[in-house]
């Protein structure tokens, strides 16, 4: 049953005075539930709760907090067909979509299980004493890692699942012992209510502390505002538009505290087309990356938003094919009317840019909130000296550059914002011959496809999703993945510390038996 109520801690609560409903974009209608927003009592109240859950939540051992991630993971699943029709109602996302992030949600949560379990991400280092060491006695240091503290994290959009209430900043932040306050996303609170009070059983069933999460919602940026400000909150997470990530890192970096925002938020995500791919295979990559643009209406991270190419009889056929191609693709929801209204007003600005042509759109009539896929095309210079082309449309919408010749594809991608990803498209190993086009695109992006398309992103510990500032605000840091754990953890020693005081990670004995850096040699062996 949806209530429309904050979760604060384990208890129900609306005693805000304004209330909102979100939005069936398939159907263009208001969905049933009335959403009350929390209110600043409510904000202080879950702060409060998360401050005294951190003090027990932090020291509860990695296996406790395995069975209570594996715990959420079950209370999700148990939701049912339930959760998946008010997911689709509203995303507009069909039931396959809402089934694999689902899944997707529920891997995530089970990896930082085993991933915290197993032990070793505290990463454990050790130097034992050395008194009779000249000219100065060496002390005994042992290093690990601690959580932060309490977190906020900004429900996503376009991932009302894996991004969001129970996604992937939440079991990151859990699995390092930190806990959560979540500022649900108003395009899916319904959605997000749901999984709240599968977090809320999982607590209860694990017996974790009242606090260690909370869900409130609100329509507005006011809710949002006062977690980043409030002085408990010890970081943040989020994902979203560039201008609303960087208000966030801006507020947090005023407070007298300081705190960092792990913001992942816009991408066009270049692809660069090597001459001899084009002439070999040019129509096949164009009908590929016809599907890519288009996936989900255009609405990943990761959407192939920018193409460059140099001028070749390759890249003519790359363009013309991919003109046919995108036309034939049928349109698809957006996620609400104000997203589908900006992915308007941005191809629109884009396209009445100087220089820039369109070489195919969807023409045909649509539904409401149904995106016209649109593909264009522009010259290297006029790339280079507009900044404006070099920003996302977010939706269904990409740019092909063609250049006059290597270098300046070079130069266009050594111009190019921070981005997630990278994409290079290559035969017969050309790429051999462009290694500064690789070191430039290295440069750019936290990850580089070879031969791919960029959008799907595996969960795994390989995977880095993150970039050079704006696609997030830590290039050094994944928001996706077991080592999204490093976001919401300090390193920390003890110096001199008797043995039995130590935590068990840092115990002579090794009771986890986990993999350690003992003076600087790696084992698992207990120190004698």
């Amino acid at each position: 049953m949806i209530t429309g109520k904050n979760y604060i801690g384990n208890q129900l609560s609306a005693t805000g005075n304004k209330t909102f409903k979100t939005f069936n974009p398939l159907l263009n209608i208001e969905n049933e539930w009335e959403i009350t927003e929390a209110s600043t009592n409510e904000v202080n109240q879950a702060t409060e709760l998360a401050s005294g859950a951190y003090r027990t939540y932090s020291k509860i051992s990695g296996e406790k907090k395995a069975v209570f991630l594996r715990t959420i993971a079950e209370e999700i699943e148990a939701l049912g067909d339930e959760l998946l029709q008010v997911y689709s109602s509203e995303s507009g996302f069909p039931n396959g979509r809402a089934m694999g992030e689902r899944g997707r949600t529920l891997g995530q949560l089970r990896a930082f299980a085993n991933h915290i379990e197993a032990g070793n991400w505290v990463d454990a280092s050790i130097d034992t004493a050395q008194p009779d060491r000249q000219l100065l006695p060496k002390v005994d240091l042992r290093k690990m890692n601690v959580a932060l503290g309490p977190v906020v994290v900004f429900g996503a959009s376009n991932f009302p699942f894996a991004f969001s209430t129970a996604g992937g900043d939440t079991a990151a932040a859990l699995a390092a012992g930190c806990p959560v306050i979540v500022k649900s996303h108003p395009m899916h609170a319904a959605t997000g209510e749901m999984v709240s009070s599968a977090v809320i059983k999982a607590v209860e069933k694990t017996g974790m502390p009242n606090g260690v999460f909370s869900n409130l919602n609100s329509s507005g940026i006011e809710i949002g505002q006062a977690l980043v400000l409030h002085p408990k909150v010890k970081a943040v997470g989020f994902t979203g538009s560039i201008n609303g990530g960087r208000a966030l890192y801006d507020l947090a970096a005023k407070r007298k505290e300081p705190i960092p925002v792990f913001a992942e938020m816009g991408s066009i995500n270049p692809v660069v087309l090597l001459p001899k791919a084009l002439k070999n295979r040019a129509e096949t990559i164009a009908q590929t990356y016809a599907g890519s643009i288009t996936l989900g209406s255009g609405q990943f991270c990761t959407n192939p938003g920018l193409i460059i190419g140099v001028k070749s009889e390759g890249l003519t056929n790359f363009v013309n094919t991919l003109a046919k191609e995108i036309v034939k693709i049928e349109p698809s929801c957006m996620l609400h009317p104000n997203i589908a209204g900006a992915y308007e007003t941005n191809k629109a600005n884009a396209i009445a840019q100087s220089g820039l042509k369109v070489l195919a759109g969807y023409e045909n009539e649509v539904e409401p909130n149904f995106a016209r896929q649109v593909v264009t095309t522009v010259e290297g210079e006029t790339f280079l000296n507009n900044p404006t082309l070099h920003h996302e449309v977010f939706g269904p919408f990409s740019l092909v550059v063609q250049c006059q010749n290597i270098e300046q594809l070079e130069d266009v991608i050594s111009n190019l914002e921070g981005q997630l990803t990278g994409t290079i498209i290559s035969d017969d190993n050309e790429i051999v011959k462009h290694s500064k086009i690789v070191n430039a695109l290295q440069n750019r992006v936290g990850r580089i496809i070879f031969n791919g398309v960029p959008t799907g992103v595996e969960v795994c510990p390989s995977m880095h999703h993150g970039g050079p500032y704006p696609a997030s605000t830590d290039s050094r840091f994944t928001a996706v993945g077991v080592d999204s754990i490093k976001r919401f953890v300090r390193p920390f020693s003890y110096q001199d510390w008797p043995n039995e005081l130590l935590p068990d990670a840092l115990k002579n004995e090794n009771p986890l038996g986990i993999s350690r850096l003992v003076n600087n040699h790696a084992t698992a062996d207990k120190i004698s």
